[in-house]
């Protein structure tokens, strides 16, 4: 394992509070030769956050210290591991204007960047889908069903793949079956695999890296990478690149889920021209 592409930070506001250099010195410690941090970005600021402390994104009066804190580590630790700064970014279904807005603000400051789906849009309503297994089940129950969670989730993931975000819009689409995190409790009826492979066919016509996400291994209800194996090798067949990523919130919590991955995949190694 050479490069960790999707790493949290002390500035998420659901993480811990371990500091940047137990994340680096971690790292390091790991053999990784390269970091990005991709804290969640601020979300709009007209869009309510559904999650009970409303604590998905990063406050957006946070957000230069974040990247100028970065910046300085860059130095400290060059030469030892190549630190990125980047952001998640959420696609959230009919704020892309604001979403586009931040980008063209900050795009020009980020190494690297993420395009995530966590919310789901039902009528006037927003849902945070992965927050807990207590919400996803009483998700299922306003939308009617899992399997009504499922094809609104993968919908909204292919809106935000074709969706206008401007020049500075990520290129790699994190964690793509996110949905799957409370499957063991809340099983789909129907098969989704159709929906997946459409994805990934899109993101190999727009040319997007796919965030092979550990973190899903270490979630009890899921038991399985986002996403899992079939996938995969479907997407190397297409050469759409891979790009192991922790999703760590805490420094422990790096490399989480990279002994599980399919040994078949050929991830992205260190990038020099990050």
């Amino acid at each position: 394992m050479k490069y960790d592409g999707h790493v949290h930070s002390p500035f998420c506001p659901h993480g811990t509070l371990d500091r940047f250099e137990e994340y680096i010195e971690e790292a390091i410690r790991l053999g990784i030769e390269q970091l990005s941090f991709t804290e969640h970005a601020p979300l709009p600021e007209e869009f309510s956050d559904p999650t009970p402390e409303k604590d998905s994104g990063m406050d957006p009066a946070h957000l230069p210290e974040y990247l100028g804190q970065i910046g300085s580590l860059k130095k400290t630790y060059k030469g030892k591991i190549k630190i990125n700064v980047g952001l998640e970014v959420d696609f959230i279904e009919g704020y892309e204007e604001q979403t586009k807005e931040l980008l063209d603000k900050v795009g020009p400051r980020l190494d690297d960047s993420i395009l995530s789906v966590h919310f789901i849009k039902d009528g006037d309503n927003w849902h945070c889908l992965d927050f807990s297994s207590e919400m996803f089940g009483s998700i299922s129950k306003q939308l009617g069903s899992v399997d009504s969670i499922y094809e609104k989730y993968y919908s909204t993931v292919e809106k935000s793949l074709n969706a206008d975000l401007g020049a500075y819009k990520p290129s790699r689409m994190g964690h793509i079956t996110l949905v799957h995190k409370f499957q063991r409790l809340f099983p789909a009826a129907s098969n989704f695999d159709r929906q997946v492979f459409r994805l990934l066919d899109i993101m190999q016509q727009k040319n997007y890296a796919l965030d092979y996400n550990g973190a899903g291994v270490a979630k009890p209800l899921c038991g399985e990478p986002y996403p899992p194996e079939r996938f995969i090798r479907y997407a190397a067949k297409l050469g759409i690149p891979l790009v192991y990523g922790s999703d760590a919130h805490q420094a422990k919590d790096l490399g989480q889920g990279f002994q599980a991955l399919s040994q078949s995949a050929s991830l992205m190694p260190a990038r020099p021209d990050l």
